[in-house]
């Protein structure tokens, strides 16, 4: 990484982030240049975790948006409220983000209503402000303020879409379960279980990955693998923590639980 994009004091700090690639050169070089950058990437293989390493790796706060179906735009800009009598206004996340320059990470933003993606247009491009039509301010976002966003391609249908006008007003990153090795290698981290006993795990994370889209919505997240790891290291038996935190987790179907539990043996005997 060269000196313009020396990651800041706080990278020591940072949540533990195993790069598969030169994804933390490309954030800091879009931080350095005040481009938004757009996370592509199935649920549960880091994406958020990324955003959080970077965020502490560059010493700017973070504000997380859990995107969903009810979310408005007046959720991301703030809204009045009655306050001990009194109306006042009160700054949403993307406000907050903005006033402060703080990174905004909004997490599977295709979730979100239509209109949030119309108030965004104007952050994300070279003017960099936040019109807040309820106060009449026009915020021009401060030093370090940095629009992130994210969703899983996999999940898209004809309803929820990024439309190519604003998909094309952001940098992009794709990402992917990182290879079993290096996934491995994050579990042992994270979990405190040796490696050895990591990587079998991740071999079965990649067997129920393998259902996505027959017998599984989804497939089993990294975070589940460190979970069960973590069950474990703690002493609990690898078929228990294994039900708990890789299998139940992914389907209440009882007849599917039977056949994930197949490939637990076939993996682990």
């Amino acid at each position: 990484m060269d000196g313009s994009m020396q990651l800041g004091k706080g990278a020591a700090d940072a949540p533990f982030y195993l790069p598969q690639g030169d994804e933390c050169d490309v954030f800091a070089a879009a931080y350095t240049n005040k481009l938004p950058v757009l996370l592509k990437g199935p649920t549960g293989c880091g994406k958020t975790r990324f955003v959080a390493h970077m965020a502490a790796s560059l010493g700017r706060p973070l504000y997380t948006v859990a995107c969903h179906d009810d979310l408005a735009a007046a959720d991301l800009i703030g809204r009045y409220l009655l306050k001990g009598g009194e109306t006042v206004w009160v700054d949403g996340p993307l406000t907050r983000a903005v006033r402060e320059g703080a990174i905004c990470y909004l997490d599977e933003v295709v979730e979100a209503r239509k209109d949030v993606t119309v108030v965004l247009h104007p952050l994300t491009d070279d003017r960099r402000i936040l019109p807040i039509d309820r106060t009449g301010e026009e915020l021009e976002a401060a030093p370090g303020f940095m629009l992130v966003a994210s969703y899983n391609p996999g999940y898209q249908n004809i309803l929820k879409t990024l439309k190519p006008s604003t998909r094309q007003r952001f940098i992009s990153l794709e990402f992917d379960f990182p290879s079993p090795q290096m996934e491995a290698e994050v579990v042992a981290q994270e979990s405190g279980l040796p490696l050895e006993r990591c990587k079998p795990l991740v071999r079965l994370a990649g067997k129920l990955r393998g259902l996505k889209g027959q017998d599984l919505e989804e497939g089993v997240s990294t975070r589940l693998v460190v979970y069960a790891a973590t069950l474990i290291a703690q002493g609990m038996s690898t078929d228990r923590a294994i039900l708990a935190a890789m299998i139940e987790p992914l389907t209440d179907d009882e007849d599917i639980k039977r056949g994930l539990l197949d490939l637990v043996t076939a993996v682990f005997g």
